[in-house]
């Protein structure tokens, strides 16, 4: 008569409830782990060493500018997020400093007539603010075609043609149909795109 075994003592395969979700694929004659795209030779999940696996936010900002023009391959959920909440932030960080060190505060008083009086508050750039809305301006030049090449891989990751970023083209519901697409979890058949 065999001894009960504790819960997880057990072989893997037999476990009460199977195995668990990190376990790698059995070996057999069909498979070895290190050949999975995605996998190393211990059969263990590579994390940001393959195109469309999730990465952290410095990886991804990293392989953002690396993959610069690159329009073939895969781009995951947390590549293609962490890249638009850098973004985001470099953005909002530009009209920030423009909007408060980059301009002054001018008032002015009019005086139309002998019974009307106007007084009004503008803001106008300074030199400060001049030069950073030009370094603004070079920043988003410079970052149109990553960020192009960003989305058409992402929307690889999903399995869908690169040129479905076209749709952007169409206001606001083009918009909206391709943020549902890099919404989507990723698809294994997209690894067709990888070259």
């Amino acid at each position: 008569m065999s001894t009960p075994h504790s819960y997880g003592s057990q072989p893997r395969d037999q476990q009460p409830n199977g195995p668990t979700h990190y376990d790698a694929a059995p070996a057999t004659d069909q498979y070895r782990p290190g050949d999975a795209p995605g996998y190393d030779q211990g059969g263990y999940q590579q994390r940001g060493s393959q195109p469309g696996v999730p990465v952290g936010p410095g990886q991804a900002v990293k392989r953002f500018y690396k993959k610069y023009a690159q329009f073939s391959g895969r781009a995951s959920r947390s590549e293609y997020w962490w890249v638009a909440l850098f973004m985001f932030l470099v953005y909002g960080l530009f009209m920030v400093l423009i909007g408060t060190v980059g301009s002054e505060v001018v008032n002015s008083n009019t005086v139309t007539s002998a019974t009307s009086y106007s007084y009004s508050v503008r803001s106008e750039p300074n030199g400060l603010g001049i030069f950073l809305s030009l370094l603004f301006l070079v920043f988003l030049l410079a970052h149109i075609i990553p960020s192009i090449a960003l989305a058409v891989r992402r929307l690889h990751d999903v399995n869908m043609s690169g040129f479905l970023y076209l749709l952007s083209l169409i206001p606001f519901l083009g918009s909206l149909i391709l943020l549902v697409f890099y919404l989507l979890p990723p698809n294994p058949a997209g690894a067709r795109f990888d070259r």
